[in-house]
């Protein structure tokens, strides 16, 4: 089905199941190490978009070949919440989102050896008041590390989003929808 090879440039997980979803097994896995810092001053859209280009970019690309690279960023207004380094930033993370209102932003970058296509996904979602109890026991439970904003919401953490628009899947870490458009488009799949 495939008729060029697919590399997948992250370790993710989600995005191997994601793209399980739609029939799609990678070649190959080649995680992307980049310095993921914003600039200074940078908004969470161009951050993400940005992060994703410099993830396809990493190492040589063959003429058979496409690079699928993806970055997924949690925003609370112009800040940018990345995946918390201990607890406690999480626990921060988690009191900050706690009864508002915030964005996922995930960007998906495939490059070919001719080509560089960008697309991204925003979905506004909002969290109910948590309690601290509730927070403590998301905690202890370890979902969050690894998780931009800290948190997941294919896991215990999905009964903290009583509202979402947008997409499920782009929040996971993979929007489908625009990935399976980018790949039809390459020649990865028919």
């Amino acid at each position: 089905m495939m008729s060029r090879r697919l590399t997948l440039a992250s370790a993710s997980p989600r995005r191997l199941e994601l793209l399980a979803q739609i029939g799609v097994t990678p070649d190959r896995v080649r995680p992307a190490d980049i310095d993921e810092t914003p600039d200074k001053a940078e908004l969470p859209r161009p951050y993400c978009l940005r992060m994703a280009r410099e993830k396809a970019q990493v190492g040589d690309c063959a003429a058979d070949e496409a690079i699928l690279a993806a970055d997924t960023t949690v925003a609370v207004g112009r800040r940018i919440l990345g995946k918390p380094e201990d607890q406690a930033e999480a626990a921060a993370f988690l009191r900050l989102l706690s009864g508002r209102r915030h964005k996922v932003i995930t960007a998906v970058a495939l490059r070919t050896a001719d080509r560089l296509a960008l697309k991204d996904s925003v979905t506004t979602l909002r969290f109910k008041r948590l309690e601290t109890s509730e927070i403590d026991a998301y905690l202890d439970s370890g979902d969050w590390q690894g998780k931009a904003g800290g948190y997941g919401i294919q896991g215990p953490a999905g009964a903290f989003v009583p509202w979402l628009q947008g997409s499920f899947t782009g929040v996971v870490g993979l929007p489908v929808h625009e990935t399976a458009t980018m790949l039809r488009a390459a020649g990865v799949i028919r």
